[in-house]
C-alpha cells in the first residue's frame, strides 16, 4: 500500500518538503497520546480573543518546538501566538501558517478536532493561498486521518500505529454537490444576504450537518458535498474565523478537490492577508453551491 513519503515523492516534492511534512504528520500521534492528560481549560485568551484549551497551547508549543529545531522553516505563525516568529538556523526559505488544534472546545465532548497547516515557498506568510506550496490537516476521529494537496489534487491517509506509516486511504478525492449546509453565528446577528442564502438551502431541502469543529466540517464535505459557512455578522462583518490559519489551507484543499471557497464576492485564496490574525467571512464547499450564494450576494 501506498505510503506517504512515496506519494510525496511520486509527486516530485523536493526532499526538504517531503521532510517537513512529514515531520509534521508525524507529530499526531504525539499530540494524540497528550489528550488524556490536558482535558480542561487555562485562564488566558489566544490573540483571537478566545478561550485557550491545555491543549491549544501544549499543541502550539510542541509544534514550534519541533519545526524551530528541524531548520526547514524560516518563518512561523500560529493561531496561539501574537506575533510571526522567525527562525534564523533554517536551510530553507519555506514559511508555515497553522492551527494547532482547530475544534478544541470539543475535547470535553470527545469530538472530531484537527491540526490545519499551510506552507509556502518564500515572501514570508503573508501571502495569497493561490501561493501556497502545500496544505494539510490532520483529524483525530476512530482513525488519526492526514488529509495533503501539494497543488495535484487531493488524497487522504490514515496512521497505521503498527508499521508507524500514513497509509493511502482515498486518492484523487473529488466533492460531489450535495445538499448539506452548516452555518455559525448568531442567527440574530445574520446580515441580510447570509439570510437569503440559507432561506435558499431550505427552500431547496438541504440538511443542516454542523459540529463546531470547522477542519471536522470541512472534512465531511469531501465525501458528502454541500457546504460550510461562518459569514459576516452585525457584530463582526469581517467574520470569526482566521483567513490565514483556517480559511486559506482549506480553502486550498477544497479548491484541489474541485470546490470553491469564497467570501460571497471574491475567491478567498486570491486575498492578500494584510496581517497575522485577519479575519474573512467564508463559505466553502461544492463548486455549483458556492456559484449559487454568489449569485445571491451579486443581487442583493
Amino acid at each position: 500500500m501506498l505510503i506517504l513519503r512515496r506519494y510525496l515523492e511520486s509527486c516530485g516534492c523536493e526532499p526538504d518538503l517531503v521532510e517537513l511534512i512529514r515531520l509534521i504528520a508525524r507529530q499526531m500521534e504525539t499530540i494524540r497520546k497528550a489528550f488524556l492528560e490536558n482535558q480542561t481549560f487555562e485562564r488566558t485568551l489566544n490573540p483571537s480573543g478566545e478561550l485557550q484549551t491545555q491543549m491549544d497551547t501544549w499543541a502550539d508549543e510542541h509544534l514550534i518546538k519541533v519545526v524551530g529545531n528541524s531548520g526547514l522553516v524560516r518563518e512561523l505563525a500560529s493561531e496561539e501566538q501574537p506575533d510571526i516568529i522567525r527562525f534564523d538556523n533554517s536551510r530553507t526559505d519555506y514559511c508555515m501558517v497553522m492551527d494547532p488544534l482547530d475544534g478544541s472546545s470539543l475535547i470535553s465532548t470527545n469530538l472530531a478536532v484537527g491540526t490545519i497547516v499551510g506552507i509556502y515557498e518564500g515572501g514570508g506568510v503573508l501571502q495569497p493561498g493561490s501561493k501556497l506550496r502545500a496544505a494539510f490537516y490532520t483529524l483525530f476521529g476512530p482513525l488519526t486521518v492526514l488529509v495533503v494537496s501539494v497543488g495535484k489534487g487531493v488524497q487522504s491517509f490514515a496512521w497505521d500505529q503498527e508499521n508507524e506509516h500514513y497509509l493511502l486511504l482515498r486518492t484523487g478525492i473529488s466533492i460531489p454537490e450535495g445538499k448539506q449546509y452548516g452555518t455559525g453565528g448568531l442567527r440574530m446577528e445574520w446580515l441580510p444576504e447570509h439570510v437569503r442564502v440559507i432561506d435558499y438551502f431550505d427552500q431547496s431541502g438541504f440538511k443542516v450537518r454542523y459540529s463546531g469543529s470547522f477542519v471536522a466540517d470541512c472534512h465531511q464535505l469531501l465525501t458528502y458535498g454541500g457546504i460550510y459557512s461562518y459569514p459576516g455578522t452585525t457584530k463582526n462583518p469581517e467574520g470569526k474565523l482566521r483567513l490565514l490559519f483556517e480559511a486559506i489551507p482549506l480553502g486550498f484543499i477544497i479548491t484541489q478537490a474541485g470546490g470553491r471557497i469564497t467570501d460571497g464576492k471574491r475567491n478567498i485564496l486570491e486575498i492578500v492577508p494584510e496581517k497575522q490574525h485577519q479575519t474573512t467571512p467564508l463559505y466553502i464547499g461544492s463548486k455549483g453551491i458556492i456559484e449559487k450564494i454568489e449569485e445571491i450576494y451579486s443581487s442583493s
